[in-house]
């Protein structure tokens, strides 16, 4: 489905909310019709599928995190640098919009398995990106040898887990959260020179 009008723009809006709040599974058509004061029948004008709307969402999503993670990768930094950058680009896309980051870290098992399983390979792409530069950190003897498949995950879910207590409003920046959790992470990852 491509956004490409007015109206495709509102109904995605107005799903992004409901995915949010109530979750894919639990939101209607119903439900999101009255909400852009449609009918139902009128909906489908629009819109294929409900799942349609949560492909747009979680590709969208993706192609972020990649175009982001490619950049970072192309540079030739420091591990140590380059994972900065990761963690704070991966940070940076998930407080821009919080309704998209929440669907997207939630709810990209609803879709269509077809659908399910190319998402599933973007998401092992951007984490391969992660293990790289660990490895690359592993053999500039500036991390800890470890289990990368581990740390990665420990990685990831320490930055997805932003989108459970992020307030725009609260005391810190993204920037200030992506500092924060890189002097952890890395804390956790550099050799101690002792």
């Amino acid at each position: 489905m491509e956004v490409n009008t007015k109206r495709k723009k509102e109904v995605l809006n107005a799903a992004l909310t409901l995915f949010r709040h109530r979750g894919y599974e639990s939101t209607s058509m119903r439900q999101l019709a009255k909400e852009l004061n449609l009918e139902v029948a009128s909906l489908y004008s629009h819109i294929s599928a409900k799942s349609d709307l949560l492909e747009v969402i979680c590709f969208g999503m993706a192609d972020k995190f990649l175009l982001g993670a490619k950049e970072v990768n192309d540079i030739y930094f420091n591990a140590e640098e380059k994972l900065r950058m990761y963690i704070a680009n991966h940070i940076s896309l998930l407080t821009q919009n919080m309704d998209s980051s929440i669907v997207f870290l939630r709810d990209w098992r609803f879709l269509p398995d077809d659908k399910k399983e190319q998402f599933v390979e973007l998401r092992n792409k951007y984490e391969d990106g992660i293990r790289e530069i660990i490895e690359t950190g592993i053999s500039e003897h500036v991390f800890n040898p470890s289990d990368i498949k581990m740390a990665t995950l420990t990685i990831l879910s320490s930055l997805n887990w932003v989108v459970e207590w992020y307030k725009p409003e609260g005391s810190l920046t993204p920037q200030e959260i992506a500092n924060d959790l890189s002097n952890f992470i890395l804390n956790g990852l550099k050799k101690n020179n002792l």
